[in-house]
């Protein structure tokens, strides 16, 4: 199946009531839902069904099953997710919520693509080092919610990052944020 355009972002974060006093600076939203409908916006106002949206963990945390999906099918594009922390339950399993939406690919712990001629590594984690790394290739993390600033060619690409305010990214834009 093709697409049109590749798209990253991390820690959407949805249903999360914790979220709003963890990153009260970036998300000074009254109610979860207020703060869900602007990520939903955001996010749907660069991609476009036809696009592939990689979420690099932390989708959504909520009790509520059929919320969770509801946010799932309101977002546009094909959509990759990869596990960060809280898209699993207490034993490390991937969250029942998390699991049974209809992903583009099986919910993955990390995962290698490739855009605009690169290789790409994306973990919910920062790591130090990562596959090719010392050949030229990128990883694009999560989880810090913008309070690790991008080194070298590694970035986190959470919607908390000031350069990001809530929006998806092409690879395009975020290489330009980094050092070859």
């Amino acid at each position: 199946m093709s697409f049109t355009q590749k798209y990253f972002t991390a820690d959407l974060h949805l249903g999360h009531h914790g979220i709003l006093r963890h990153c009260a600076a970036t998300r000074s939203f009254d109610t979860v839902e207020v703060m869900d409908r602007a990520i939903v916006d955001r996010i749907n106002e660069r991609v476009s069904a036809a696009d592939i949206l990689y979420i690099v963990g932390d989708f959504a945390i909520s009790s509520d099953p059929e919320y969770v999906r509801h946010l799932f099918h309101s977002i546009n594009g094909r959509k990759v997710v990869v596990l960060g922390n809280h898209d699993l339950d207490r034993k490390g399993r991937v969250n029942r919520n998390i699991r049974d939406l209809p992903w583009d690919i099986p919910p993955t712990a990390a995962l290698e693509t490739h855009d605009e001629g690169c290789r790409i590594y994306l973990h919910h984690y920062a790591c130090r080092t990562w596959p090719a790394a010392h050949h030229g290739s990128y990883h694009l993390f999560g989880h810090s919610h913008g309070n690790l600033p991008p080194l070298g060619r590694s970035r986190d690409v959470g919607i908390d990052c000031p350069d990001l305010a809530f929006r998806p990214a092409t690879f395009a834009e975020l290489k330009e944020t980094l050092d070859d």
